[in-house]
């Protein structure tokens, strides 16, 4: 982080006070080619700072950046103390260096841009698919409301009732292209319900702060206060973690067609996304460690994945004899995997094999990750398995699980109260064929 320049005539409201008013700024170097500014003009009581950076054969240019905090208190928004107007200063030459190379719009900067401009850069960085992914959810729920205002405008109070709008409002339902009006599910009417919605507000939160976050870091915005500000829901992300049961994963992998109950298999035994798998080839599976290699991942970070002894007999027979860059799950006439092609094949699986609610592909990679918790392993060789960044996500989905000193303390030392009362209550078995 560069050093900041010192001025006593201007570090304080009191030196500057002092400063006789003129016509021309007080002026102080800042960096090569940068200049911070400080104007009072006859009469005024509050100072403006100013910046001025060098272009070149004797030309300049000049901004206001904002008022000091001559007799208001400094909020790095409207108004800056001394060192704020300089980290201003910075973020303004360097917007202004950016754009001389037509790397940055000029001009006003809305919310719409930087989400534009976030969508390109994930695009080149991680997948076409999660930019795809991420413009939907804009285009749905941040861009009506916030998408014309300029960033300095989207205050805390303006995303604060955008969020709540988005949590009291019903869930809205996909519907053609050509349809121009959303439609909407009823609003909330119970707990959980209005849990989901503000689980919902908090994604979309996350993500426009993300856009905003990214604009900020590469100086298109001069401040990221307003939406700091901004916090997420509490308590509205508990997870429900829903994992098939042995004798359910059995069901439903046996109700599968012949194409996709590969996809299925591979999903319990590794823990795998579907847009993981679908995207593998032969040459992924490393027959020397019996291992795969994600190289397009949710996250953009290749991670390995090491098979257990079911899922390294498998993978060996689906790859052997088989081309390199050959992908290992096609469909039954040929063609890959597409997004979405998992979802009716698994329904229909799941209705035959009696199952319901229908288990989604992610319940799949649940069901991996409980059954390792559940045996105990550690929290992250699971996370690396699925891929977390950290434990924080893995442990909020299934430390529960895990075995605990607590449970295992309590249930050998509890006494049986003889409360419970015997039952002659025996289920009934379903005959088969019945």
């Amino acid at each position: 982080m560069p050093r900041a320049a010192r001025a006593i005539k201007l570090e304080t409201r009191n030196a500057r006070a002092k400063l006789p008013a003129r016509r021309a700024p007080y002026f102080l170097t800042v960096a090569k080619g940068l200049r911070l500014g400080y104007y009072r003009g006859r009469g005024s009581g509050s100072g403006t700072w100013i910046a001025r950076r060098y272009l070149g054969n004797g030309e300049y240019e000049t901004g206001a950046i904002g008022s000091a905090d001559d007799t208001t208190s400094a909020d790095n928004l409207a108004v800056f103390d001394f060192w704020q107007a300089q980290d201003a200063l910075r973020r303004w030459g360097e917007r202004g260096r950016l754009a001389d190379h037509g790397i940055v719009r000029t001009g006003p900067y809305t919310v719409r841009t930087a989400i534009e401009d976030y969508l390109a850069e994930i695009t080149i960085e991680k997948r076409a698919a999660a930019a795809k992914s991420a413009r939907y959810v804009f285009e749905a729920s941040v861009l009506p409301k916030l998408g014309h205002l300029v960033v300095e405008q989207a205050t805390s109070d303006r995303i604060n009732r955008w969020r709540h709008e988005i949590a009291a409002n019903g869930k809205r339902v996909r519907t053609k292209r050509h349809i121009e009006k959303p439609v909407r599910r009823p609003p909330p009417a119970n707990d959980e319900e209005r849990r989901k919605r503000r689980a919902t507000a908090n994604r979309v939160l996350t993500m426009l702060k993300a856009a905003l976050n990214r604009a900020y870091h590469a100086g298109r915005v001069p401040s990221d206060t307003a939406w700091r500000k901004v916090k997420p829901f509490r308590e509205a992300n508990a997870p429900v973690v829903r994992y098939l049961s042995a004798d359910e994963i059995r069901r439903q992998v046996n109700a599968c067609d012949v194409d996709f109950r590969l996809l299925v298999q591979a999903a319990l035994l590794t823990g795998c996304r579907y847009s993981e798998l679908v995207n593998l080839t032969c040459a992924d599976h490393n027959r020397d460690n019996d291992t795969l290699t994600l190289r397009l991942t949710k996250g953009g970070r290749p991670r390995h994945v090491v098979l257990t002894d079911e899922g390294r007999q498998l993978f060996r027979q689906w790859t052997v004899g088989r081309a390199a860059n050959e992908r290992i799950f096609l469909r039954s006439d040929g063609k890959p995997w597409g997004p979405s092609h998992q979802q009716r094949p698994l329904a229909e699986a799941a209705r035959r094999a009696k199952i319901s609610p229908a288990p989604t592909f992610h319940i799949l990679r649940h069901t991996y990750a409980s059954m390792l918790a559940m045996r105990g392993v550690p929290m992250g060789v699971i996370a690396a398995q699925l891929g977390h960044q950290d434990t924080r996500m893995t442990e909020k989905h299934y430390a529960h699980l895990a075995p605990s000193y607590v449970a295992e303390t309590i249930r050998a030392h509890f006494p049986t109260l003889g409360i419970s009362g015997e039952s002659n209550v025996t289920p009934i078995r379903k005959r088969s064929g019945a």
